[in-house]
């Protein structure tokens, strides 16, 4: 499908989701955070969220907070559960949960986005669907473009290299 004539941009920060139609494109800018998109090929319809946390660690809550992964994706499920498509009909992609911090003293093992990154994957799992693509882990920052008109996932990172403050690495998911 061709990009509409009439986009609505959308934003999304840390802890915010949000589900739209076939004229909306949501980005995002993701270190350790991740991402988790979901697209109804059909119906055109789809949602990002953007956590920064694997889970909310020994608190009681009453609201579910987009923070916190588990949250996060139990807000957009609701969410695209109002469009009428059974949550297996979508097609689901997962980005970020970068070291942002690689030489840092917890090392490459226990950084945050790895946490991030193996919540999202379990999250996944655990409602019985598949991740059709994923751009997770890794060093540096990504920024994150989805067309709910056609599904694509865009995705520019930004790595840093020796001497030099960042690269770029454009894809498609």
């Amino acid at each position: 499908m061709h990009k509409p004539a009439h986009v609505v941009e959308i934003f999304l920060n840390p802890g915010e989701f949000y589900i739209g139609d076939q004229d909306t494109r949501i980005r995002t800018v993701l270190g350790s955070c991740v991402s988790i998109t979901m697209w109804h090929p059909r119906l055109l319809v789809g949602g990002m969220c953007h956590y920064m946390l694997p889970r909310r660690q020994g608190q009681e809550y009453g609201q579910p907070d987009g923070k916190y992964a588990d949250e996060a994706f139990a807000l957009m499920v609701e969410g695209i559960g109002v469009k009428g498509a059974p949550i297996n009909e979508y097609v689901v992609k997962m980005f970020g949960g970068g070291n942002m911090f690689p030489l840092g003293r917890r090392g490459e093992q226990h950084h945050v986005g790895r946490k991030n990154a193996e919540a999202g994957r379990d999250l996944v799992k655990r409602h019985g669907l598949r991740t059709y693509a994923e751009d997770l882990e890794g060093v540096g920052h990504r920024t994150v473009l989805f067309d709910i008109w056609s599904g694509h996932v865009w995705v520019r990172k930004f790595q840093p290299a020796a001497g030099f403050c960042g690269a770029l690495k454009d894809e498609q998911a």
